[in-house]
């Protein structure tokens, strides 16, 4: 089965409804995938026991209430090529045909190992915030929240709303260097309000710079948390332990497609234009693709990319001037958040590092590059397809180690079920450029293709 539509947004996040709005305000056919049940992404996801925010249910009630924007939640792109996608939904794989195609693909969190990291009770700092909004019980659990950046506050704010008793957000980065990211906070006054409301709803919830995770204690779950810093080495009781190193763009679709990337640090990201083209022709990127850069980022870039897609650059083009004032403050977050070297000492060669294969850090050193190690240890082929390992691995061993660094992401971008295809008129060999063969993993559940 083959569908056509002028526009193919993939992602329903802040960049992914503010594309898909702007290209049906020009009376684009829009098609906008993701593959939660809800839009609105990791930024806006919907609490089960709160009311939307409301800059988010203003754009879901203007975007999805008209005619021009079909919503296909709960499906994935498995597969992309010049001209179309594969879509699988519901057990259904199928082709959409586009005029053009905007990444809106987002991000993930980096999660960097430590000494029993995998002990039950220990997630990211985002995973957190996406359980408890989904309604897992966290009131009246002492709940650590530590690692870089200001989605710890974010973080810390939904686990107290939701009864959590936050012991302390440690931060990693030196005081000094918190105290010259707030003292230029006046030239973004919005930034600067958000993050006041963030700490008088955190009144009372110890914030702790110069202060990191070495390690995680417990008997089947763990229970305290062993922290360094400049109160020196001390532990704390926890029922929970969040931590996060800040986001890492998902680039496989990018890198399917053939889109240029550019190196951001130990991790890359979509190069694109000025007015967010990518280098594969019909193919836009935007938001957290480009680039860490926050909500503002994604909802500027993701307008301009709209507009651009449906035809339309000279309203792409006006909104230049507020792009490059969101891209300044993204650009504070790495100066001022950067990791010290200790947080990377705090895995050992006995850490896992990749969960799915049980891969541990020392496995890898006789190995020069990601391949390498893929090859001799098969770390980064299980279900998550080196999405959290490889981004570890990129931070703690070199760009060498980073998945971009291969020759490109290979179909299915997802685990997808083999009778899904079946199912369908397509295949994955018939959608080109792809690859004629798949990777199949011994790790994969059984019946899909990983």
């Amino acid at each position: 089965m083959t569908e056509r539509c002028d526009v193919v947004v993939v992602g329903a996040g802040p960049a992914g409804l503010a594309a898909a709005r702007a290209a049906a305000s020009h009376g684009a056919e829009v098609a906008l995938i993701d593959m939660q049940a809800n839009a609105g992404g990791q930024v806006w996801r919907r609490d089960v026991r709160r009311p939307w925010p409301d800059p988010a249910r203003d754009r879901l009630d203007a975007l999805l209430d008209g005619d021009r924007v079909r919503w296909l939640g709960q499906a994935q792109v498995i597969a992309a090529g010049p001209g179309r996608v594969l879509v699988e939904q519901a057990g259904i794989a199928y082709e959409l045909e586009y005029g053009a195609l905007v990444l809106a693909t987002g991000a993930r969190e980096l999660l960097l190992p430590f000494p029993r990291w995998t002990l039950p009770g220990v997630t990211g700092v985002g995973g957190l915030q996406a359980l408890v909004k989904q309604g897992w019980p966290i009131a009246g659990k002492r709940v650590l929240i530590a690692g870089s950046g200001p989605l710890l506050l974010a973080a810390a704010d939904t686990a107290r709303r939701h009864g959590a008793r936050v012991v302390a957000i440690c931060e990693q980065a030196p005081a000094a260097q918190l105290r010259a990211f707030a003292g230029q906070l006046w030239r973004w006054p919005g930034k600067l309000a958000q993050a006041a409301a963030l700490r008088a709803r955190l009144l009372g919830a110890p914030y702790r710079a110069d202060t990191w995770v070495a390690a995680a204690h417990g008997d089947g779950r763990v229970a305290e948390v062993e922290l360094h810093g400049a109160r020196g080495v001390e532990r704390v009781g926890v029922d929970h332990l969040a931590v996060g190193y800040g986001l890492v763009p998902n680039l496989e679709l990018a890198q399917q497609l053939g889109c240029e990337l550019q190196a951001h640090g130990a991790h890359a990201s979509v190069r694109v234009d000025a007015d967010l083209r990518t280098n594969v022709a019909g193919v836009y990127a935007a938001g957290e693709a480009c680039g860490i850069g926050g909500r503002d980022c994604a909802l500027v870039e993701g307008a301009m990319a709209g507009h651009a897609a449906a035809g339309a650059p000279e309203a792409a083009r006006a909104l230049r001037p507020q792009r490059q004032r969101a891209r300044a403050f993204a650009a504070l977050l790495p100066e001022h958040f950067a990791l010290r070297a200790q947080i990377a000492d705090a895995a050992t060669a006995d850490s896992v590092v990749c969960r799915c294969e049980d891969v541990r850090l020392g496995e890898l050193d006789a190995h020069a590059d990601w391949r390498a190690a893929k090859l001799a240890t098969r770390c980064g082929m299980g279900s998550c397809q080196g999405r959290i390992c490889g981004a570890a691995l990129a931070q703690l061993r070199g760009a060498a180690f980073a998945p971009s660094a291969g020759a490109g992401a290979r179909p299915p971008v997802f685990p997808v079920p083999l009778a899904a295809l079946a199912a369908s008129a397509v295949s994955l060999h018939e959608a080109p450029p792809l690859a004629a063969s798949a990777p199949i993993t011994h790790s994969a559940p059984q019946g899909t293709v990983p």
